[in-house]
């Protein structure tokens, strides 16, 4: 059975999120991804690095939070899956 997060993590923590999308949307996916995630906790300019894949067709959106709570994970995590083009989460 799994460990429910609540036990593997100490709040308050720092997190990171990764969001991977097509790279044809660009700056699109970027701004989707900080709005979904200012939803649930505001983020400061350098919270987000972006990363394309080794061949082009993809990129990762790493955002750092400082997460208050489990909720605000769980919260985040929701909102991520709602921003279209997402194709894996981590």
């Amino acid at each position: 059975m799994a460990t429910p997060v609540r036990e593997l993590l100490n709040f308050p923590c720092d997190h990171i999120f990764k969001a991977f999308g097509p790279a044809e949307q660009g700056d699109l996916f970027v701004a989707a991804v900080r709005q979904a995630v200012e939803t649930v906790v505001p983020l400061s300019l350098d919270a987000l690095k972006v990363r394309a894949s080794n061949g082009g067709r993809y990129q990762c959106v790493s955002v750092i939070v400082m997460l208050q709570s489990a909720e605000q994970l769980e919260a985040i995590y929701l909102a991520l899956r709602q921003v279209a083009g997402i194709t894996y989460l981590l």
